[in-house]
Order: structure tokens, then sequence, then C-alpha cells
């Protein structure tokens, strides 16, 4: 087979990623792997695209290699994706496949990203490998490596592969109405987006959010800042929190940005995502490394496109908000009563700025954080920016440190044990659970009865 492996990763042949695809072409000499460094290399491949474009239609297996960066693969492979696109490639029919190394933080919806598109280019998908950072290093993340191209080869073999979802439907761009200025307004809500100046239907919806919303906004137009590039993932920022980049992006995110009452997000769906400009400025806010700095901050956002059937980019956005202890005041699109749904998304943000309204974690939230936090604590020597913010907001909760209630968990597992014991306890169990909340409500009724 011709293997075409795209590299997403900023860091070219240094990608610890592009390892376990060495391990793989020195396990298989048979077959004839090529490299192609599309994260290292896209400012090159987006002034030509031409000796891409032939390499990736005479391969027979194309493989996504990336590191997951920010719930997603890199900025740098989104645009490679966007140019595939752009270029009309001629991949329909052929095998794809992805690999992606990471912590395991939302490696899901990074794959799902991969899936996605490759539908989109009539590619026959073959289920990835989501690998750990170190897996390689141990016998068993080579032989899972292995045992993941026998897979794949066997699945191209007998032409098995991922079934087709449905056509998307085109998206309804229902206009919104915008309504003339009537109060004097004050406050700092950000409305940070991409919107191009032929995004007519993006404006109308941005314009009727600043009419109704009774708080005054600024735009940041993330198209107009002079980015110098995404991510690089070269760790410059661990101890300092300063880019290696000199564009200032850095200063002009915690001055410009994070210092908002409030932040809207205001994106046309791309290619399943947010697109590959907003996703380097996601990518380009490691500067705050794993530090969830803008916590307590209510977060909306105007969607246009087919927000309802992209049930990844759903789960990215609430688990955006989840993991960084944000309130989600809704995501307005224009699919059906686009005013509605403005106005609405505008009232939730105020009634959260209001009431300093911020919901406890759910799973999404709560797991991420877990990962974070074991990344930092073993990680602490380099990454000390997270690490003092990670002890000072209580975010090393492990459950070794609460030994009260592990001994108390050994006594009752004790006394289960004991079938006389337990025979004799009848419903005390549920009793003694309920004990604590049985004194809040006799507190609750003394203070109501004074």
């Amino acid at each position: 087979m011709k293997i075409l492996v795209l590299n997403g990763s900023p860091k070219g042949k240094y990608s610890i990623t592009l390892q376990t695809i060495k391990f793989l072409q020195l396990k298989n000499p048979d077959q004839e792997f090529e490299v192609l460094n599309v994260g290292q290399q896209i400012k090159k491949f987006e002034k030509d695209f031409s000796s891409a474009k032939e390499k990736l239609e005479n391969a027979d297996l194309l493989i996504f290699s990336y590191p997951v960066y920010t719930f997603i693969a890199p900025c740098q492979l989104h645009r490679f994706i966007e140019l595939m696109k752009e270029h009309d490639v001629n991949v329909k029919g052929k095998f794809a496949t992805q690999l992606s190394t990471s912590k395991h933080f939302y490696d899901v919806t990074a794959h799902r990203y991969i899936e996605d598109n490759c539908y989109d280019l009539g590619l026959k998908y073959i289920r990835g490998l989501s690998a750990d950072m170190d897996d390689l290093l141990t016998d068993k993340g080579q032989k899972e490596a292995l045992d993941f191209f026998n897979y794949t080869c066997w699945s191209i073999q007998n032409d098995y592969y991922e079934s087709f979802p449905e056509e998307m439907p085109k998206p309804a761009n229902i206009p919104a109405t915008v309504p003339e200025y009537t109060v004097e307004k004050t406050g700092d809500v950000v409305i940070v987006t991409d919107c191009e100046e032929d995004n007519i239907q993006l404006k109308s919806m941005i314009d009727r959010f600043r009419v109704v919303l009774p708080l005054k906004t600024r735009i940041v137009n993330i198209r107009e800042y002079a980015l110098s590039g995404g991510c690089l993932g070269c760790f410059n920022c661990a101890v300092s929190g300063k880019c290696i980049y000199k564009d200032g992006f850095d200063e002009y995110l915690r001055n410009n940005i994070q210092t908002a009452q409030a932040i809207v997000y205001a994106f046309t769906i791309k290619d399943h995502s947010m697109g590959a400009r907003f996703k380097m400025y996601d990518d380009r806010q490691f500067c705050n490394g794993h530090r969830t700095v803008t916590m307590g901050m209510p977060f909306g956002y105007l969607v246009s496109g087919n927000y309802s059937k992209e049930m990844n980019l759903q789960t990215i956005i609430e688990g955006r908000a989840q993991v960084g202890g944000n309130f989600l005041a809704g995501v307005a699109t224009d699919e059906n009563n686009t005013d509605v749904e403005i106005d609405k998304m505008a009232e939730k943000l105020v009634f959260a700025l209001n009431n300093k309204y911020v919901p406890p974690q759910n799973f999404l939230g709560i797991g991420g954080m877990k990962i974070f936090r074991d990344l930092i604590w073993q990680m602490q020597g380099m990454m000390r920016a997270d690490h003092k913010f990670y002890k000072a907001h209580g975010q090393y909760d492990f459950p070794q440190k609460k030994k009260g209630r592990m001994l108390a968990m050994y006594l009752v597992g004790a006394m289960l044990a004991n079938d006389k014991i337990k025979s004799k306890m009848g419903n005390k169990m549920n009793e003694g659970m309920l004990m604590p909340y049985t004194k809040l409500f006799e507190k609750l009724e003394k203070e109501n009865n004074k």
C-alpha cells in the first residue's frame, strides 16, 4: 500500500505522535509510508497545494496523525483539511484512519472531528487509535499500535469501514432582524468573532444581539488580528506564561478579552467546527496553560449553520464551559426563530451576571479537570504557573487526602461483610446516610419558625 501520513503536529519530525508512525513503519517494511508534515509546513501549502494534492490522490491509505490540542486537532491540520476541500482533492473511495496522542483530554471529540471530515471527502473511514503520549514506550502500547495497524490492513482487505452518515441538509439561515438602539448602556461584554465583511447572515445576528443586550458590547474580530501562527506546542509559556510569538496576542488576550464581564463567540460552522481561524485563536490560548482563568464568567454563542445536527460541536461547546467553570448562557442559532433565540440568550446572560450564577460541573467538567489535575501534579516542575494556580484554587482534590471518609468506608465495609451485623442493621444504613440531610432540614425549620 501507498500510505500517506498527514502529520498535523507543528513540531514536524519532533512530533511524539509521529514516533508511533515510525514504529509501525519499522515493523511493516513491506508497506510504503510517506510523511507529509502538513502542520509544520502549512504556510507553504497555502501558497502552493499542487504537490500535496498529487500525493493525496495517489495514496491508498491516509493516516491523520496529530496531538490533541484544545478538544480537537491542531489548527494547522484544520487549515490543511480546509485546503483539501478548497482544492477539490479527489480522494473519494480511498481509505482513511487516524492516530492521535494526548493525555485523553477530549480525544473523543478530536477523533469525531476527523471522522466527520473524512465523510465529507468521501473517504472510507476506519476507526483510529487514541494513545497516551507515553504508550509507545511500553510493551502494552506497542502491542496496541501493532493491533491497530493490523486491524486497519484487515479492514482494507475486506472493504470494511464505518457507514457513511446521512447527508447534512443545507442550513436554514433565517436572518435576524435588527431593531433600533433605544437606551444608554453600561457594562462590558466582548464578542469574539471571525466574521468576514460579506457574511451578512452572521453580522445580522451579532447586530441584533448588541441591540437587545442591555449592556455595552465591543467586538474583537480575530480575522483582523495579525496572529503570527498557531500554537507550536513548544512549552515556552509553561513557566512564565509568555508566548514565544512576538505578535502580542498573549497580552491582548489577557488585557482586552478576559477582562470583560462575559464573552460571546460568534461564528459560522465550517467543517464541523468553528473553523481554522477560530481554532488558531483557541490553540493560542495555551499561553494560559491549563489554568481556568475565566472561572465564573458566563459564555454565550451566536452560531450560523446546522448546529442541531452537529453533535460533536455541541459536546465541545458544552465541554469548554464545563471544564472552564463557566455558565453557558446559550447557543443562539439561525436554524429556527433566530430573533427569539438571540433574545433568550441575551436574557440568560444578563441573569447570570446579575445573580453570579455558576452551576456545578457535570461529568464533562469534572472528568476533564481530573485529567488536568493529575497531569499538572506530575509535571509541576515544568508547568509552574499551572501548579501555582491549581494549588491556589484547591484543584488538587485527590481522594487519598480524605482519610476520615476512607476509614469510615472501611468500617461500613466490615459491617456489611458480617452477616449477623447486616441482618440486625435493617434500615439503619439508609437512615444513617440521610442523617446529615435531616439535620440540615431541622436547622432550616428552626430558622423559618423564628
